[in-house]
């Protein structure tokens, strides 16, 4: 018996697989996220993706079987934790540093959300790889600011304000491109923050 045989079917699609070195892989996912960001997630096909990357569609199509799964995957590959280094010593100083660093972020990672749009309510992979790539991890964090400044005595524990937090300071990203036709800087989301959040949490 070969070796290829001994292996079976599954390992010999591995090998294949295995032919992509991860910064090939990370060319393709960024060429998926770029094109999704300038033209829609509707315009994007694995064809125009491998022409930019100067690929053959198949090498796309042995990694990732349609669209949705190639981009889930881009999506899963960019985790990354924005908020998560920042701890000033008291939980306004943090929210205050959210309001820098997702100011400077949310311009580009924005784009992804808003060009997702309706796949990504039609797909549920393609909606938990987002949530994975760029929601949780933040909430997260945010989370961990909340949990830091109650363990502080700054905010009582059980304050009903406290669970709203991650959903104000997303909503406001979110919600002035569509309102005001602009990104929410840094300014704006300070001036949030002191004229809602703050006042809510009892925060001076």
């Amino acid at each position: 018996m070969t070796s290829q045989a001994a292996d079976g079917p599954d390992t010999a699609v591995a090998s294949r697989r295995s032919k992509i070195t991860p910064e090939r892989e990370r060319e393709f996912f960024d060429a998926v996220l770029e094109q999704i960001r300038e033209c829609g997630y509707d315009s994007v096909t694995m064809e125009g993706v491998a022409a930019s990357t100067r690929c053959s569609k198949s090498t796309l199509y042995r990694q990732w079987k349609n669209k949705p799964q190639f981009v889930a995957a881009a999506l899963r590959a960019r985790r990354s934790v924005r908020f998560g280094g920042i701890d000033t010593g008291s939980l306004r100083g943090d929210l205050c540093e959210v309001a820098r660093q997702a100011s400077e972020g949310f311009a580009l990672e924005g784009r992804i959300y808003q060009a997702l749009g309706q796949a990504v309510v039609q797909d549920e992979e393609l909606r938990a790889a987002l949530r994975h790539a760029l929601v949780e991890p933040e909430i997260d964090a945010l989370k961990a600011m909340i949990d830091r400044g109650v363990a502080r005595g700054e905010v009582p524990a059980g304050h009903p304000a406290l669970e709203f937090v991650p959903a104000q300071i997303f909503g406001v990203l979110r919600a002035r491109p569509v309102l005001d036709g602009q990104d929410a800087d840094e300014t704006y989301i300070i001036r949030f923050l002191e004229a809602a959040v703050f006042p809510a949490l009892g925060l001076t």
